[in-house]
């Protein structure tokens, strides 16, 4: 009897997933695989099946015997369950109650133009300095650490110490220095929301200096904030470059008509993967989705990247195209009740660089060959060192 499908896939294109992932979503959308750490999960990579069970309070990130509990990987970042069991779900109702303002549409239209400025002013710079340039540390990396500062309340003179302990969270091959990273992460950003307490000021770490909530989760919400409000808009910078850069009709669509930005942005979050670890679940009480039996306890790897190339929700769907009118929307923000509060701060990020990117530098393209492209495998989020381009 032949073994269950050993996870991580084998992956040798930086914009095509592992063939296992198309494989197993015609035939078994839910299926048993084997984890990097041995044990036993459930491989989701269809997207009905994934909406179902981020619909469903059934499946969370917490686990009532996390010492035990089956991994995905030996990452202390999402490679295991996070937050308190028997609070989960109060919690992150708590949280989203508490975090929403910060990211409604009249903050986020308030904070675009600002936006716009930085993007301006790291374009500017990039044209003054002359070709070649690193895209990556020139303006994927720069762009969200400087905005994700000004509306959390981080200082920006911190920007190399949290950068590079985000980098360390992320690390796959190092369990102990993965785990120190996020420690380091939760009371850097904590001390600073203890700061707000005694002085607020117009920012999201001040809002949540006021949450009803238990020490130990604000510090975990408050570091998970500062990580993930940069880490993956870093890789969607560099990301969506690329498949522009790869799809010159596209790319020349955008410079033709720059109000397909917003359109290319949706495109981008469905087609980039900068990583094939995907999001984890656990079950907490028995379910049943797409004929799947699920006990309590069972660990789930939600494939967004695969769900996301899925032809039963998407036509053509390996196919990038900026001009594609999709009726299922994309699963790259998450959906309903898991919906990302940060969407909306991303898209802004997002637009202003592709609406503007290839308005200044038409001629764009890699400085090195596509082949010598080699993606972060040793991290969890993926993504590249370097994006180096040329004009």
């Amino acid at each position: 009897m032949p073994g269950l499908p050993q996870l991580p896939f084998e992956r040798t294109d930086a914009l095509a997933l592992s063939p296992e992932f198309g494989e197993l979503r015609a035939d078994h959308p839910i299926t048993r695989v084997r984890t990097e750490t041995g044990d036993e999960a459930w491989l989701v990579t269809g997207y009905e099946e994934i909406r179902q069970i981020f619909a469903d309070e059934r499946f969370g990130r917490s686990h009532p015997t996390p010492e035990t509990a089956p991994r995905l990987s030996h990452s202390a970042l999402l490679g295991g369950p996070t937050g308190d069991y028997a609070t989960e779900t109060e919690v992150h109702t708590g949280m989203r109650r508490l975090l929403a303002p910060a990211f409604s549409a009249r903050r986020m239209q308030a904070l675009s133009g600002k936006v716009r400025q930085i993007v301006d002013g790291l374009l500017d710079e990039m044209a003054e300095e002359g070709p070649p340039a690193d895209l990556h540390e020139r303006l994927s990396v720069p762009l969200p650490i400087q905005v994700i500062c000004e509306l959390l309340g981080v200082p920006f003179e911190d920007r190399a110490r949290f950068r590079a302990t985000a980098q360390e969270m992320t690390d796959l091959s190092d369990p102990e220095r993965s785990a120190a990273a996020l420690r380091e992460m939760n009371e850097y950003s904590y001390a600073i929301v203890k700061r707000k307490r005694e002085n607020p000021g117009e920012d999201v770490y001040s809002d949540l200096a006021t949450a009803q909530l238990p020490e130990p989760d604000v510090a975990r919400i408050a570091g998970g904030l500062l990580f993930a409000g940069h880490e993956t808009t870093v890789n969607q910078i560099d990301y969506g470059t690329l498949l522009l850069l790869r799809n010159p009709e596209q790319r020349d669509a955008l410079i033709r008509d720059p109000s397909l930005a917003g359109a290319a942005v949706e495109e981008i979050m469905r087609v980039a993967a900068p990583s094939e670890h995907g999001i984890i679940r656990y079950v907490r009480e028995e379910a049943e989705v797409a004929g799947v039996r699920f006990a309590p306890g069972d660990l789930l790897m939600l494939s967004i990247a695969s769900a996301n190339r899925d032809d039963r929700a998407f036509a053509d769907a390996e196919r990038f195209d900026i001009s594609r009118e999709a009726a299922s929307p994309h699963v790259g923000f998450g959906y309903a009740i898991r919906y990302c509060l940060g969407a909306s701060l991303a898209r802004v990020e997002l637009r202003a660089v592709f609406g503007s990117l290839f308005q200044r530098f038409p001629t764009l393209s890699l400085a090195v060959p596509y082949e010598d492209l080699k993606p972060r495998a040793d991290r969890l989020t993926g993504g590249f060192n370097e994006l180096p381009v040329t004009w």
